[in-house]
């Protein structure tokens, strides 16, 4: 298997058959891309794609993305979940502007010194809009490579990611970066979303398939080989809905670290007692519950339980926070389930 006959094919498959109307594609906008990869981190294409615009239309320009405040920041990220990604994205603006005069570095190595940028972020950046010879190994792209190459070993150790890195650095185009590292790169990406998949790949429209291992061991699921799954843990929590006859909802920061943290958000409890404990001394109407829901974070399900409360006009003085008016919490960065209970006819 020549290394160049493979990046070639990949180049010649994205021109002819890749994406090419996602929008943050068709460009060389470091904050374009960078934005497009931080988004997609964890999310699905469909729901990145009307944030990522709506994004834009708030913060146009890495400029005025660091000059906001980070509550501005938060609220047009809600929704979109997993917040630290929102909370390196402010940091990381800020500090481009501060350290390297609003321009992105060009390379994979200094990129991957800025918060948030991991090795194959920065990989991605650094070749989609500067043309380096740098490998990218995201969730889609490590599928690609281990079927193709069929390694086997188990990327649970860090000792064989190193290996498969170096696998892939081996089949980077070495011609005509500027042009070719871009093409290769997003031939990749584009080969992990729509003919390479998880399960039943498509491996007749895959311009890899004969030389494929995986494919000519009629094996392809077995790719990629993680033997060490994460633990995930549960935790229930109750959260106090308190809301003023003028539709005021009474909301706090959450601290950091923690569930939400940065955000704003009901009080929460981990008991229904401390929750009643906390009510003591209020004037409030009967709680009311709601119906419980899970809400599933990477390594952790939440079993929300939301008790709503209508109380007078006095603060509850329970937790930090503030009564907020009906027209201005939708502007506020809120867990999506805070949202969506706030936005219930």
């Amino acid at each position: 298997m020549r290394s160049q006959s493979i990046a070639a094919r990949v180049v010649r498959w994205q021109q002819a058959c890749g994406r090419h109307d996602l929008p943050w594609q068709n460009t060389r906008d470091p904050y374009r891309v960078w934005l497009s990869e931080i988004m997609l981190q964890q999310t699905q294409v469909v729901t990145v794609r009307d944030y990522f615009l709506r994004f834009l239309q708030r913060f146009p320009d890495l400029a005025t993305l660091a000059a906001a405040p980070l509550d501005d920041v938060l609220a047009s990220w809600s929704g979109l979940g997993y917040y630290s990604r929102a909370r390196n994205l402010h940091r990381c603006a800020v500090q481009v502007m501060a350290v390297h005069g609003g321009a992105f570095p060009a390379t994979a190595a200094v990129l991957q010194t800025l918060p948030g940028i991991g090795r194959s972020t920065a990989a991605a950046i650094a070749a989609l809009c500067f043309g380096e010879r740098v490998a990218i190994l995201d969730g889609n792209v490590r599928r690609v490579l281990t079927r193709l190459l069929g390694f086997d070993a188990d990327l649970s150790l860090a000792a064989h990611q190193r290996a498969l890195w170096e696998q892939a650095t081996l089949l980077l185009p070495t011609r005509d970066l500027h042009n070719s590292m871009p093409r290769y790169t997003q031939g990749l990406m584009d080969l992990g979303a729509s003919v390479c998949s998880t399960r039943k790949p498509a491996c007749a429209d895959c311009p890899l398939a004969d030389v494929c291992v995986a494919s000519a061991q009629g094996q392809a699921e077995r790719y990629p080989v993680r033997t060490r799954k994460l633990k995930r843990s549960a935790q229930s929590l109750w959260l106090l809905w308190a809301q003023r006859p003028d539709g005021a909802v009474w909301l706090g920061k959450r601290p950091q670290p923690g569930v939400w943290a940065g955000l704003y958000c009901f009080a929460l409890f981990e008991s229904r007692d401390a929750l009643d404990a906390a009510l003591v001394g209020h004037g409030h109407s009967a709680p009311h519950d709601l119906p419980p829901s899970v809400h599933v974070l990477t390594h952790k399900d939440l079993h929300l339980h939301p008790v709503q409360v209508r109380f007078a006009q006095s603060e509850p003085g329970w937790e930090r926070g503030a009564w907020i008016a009906a027209a201005d919490w939708p502007g506020l960065g809120l867990p999506a389930p805070v949202r969506k209970l706030l936005s219930r006819p």
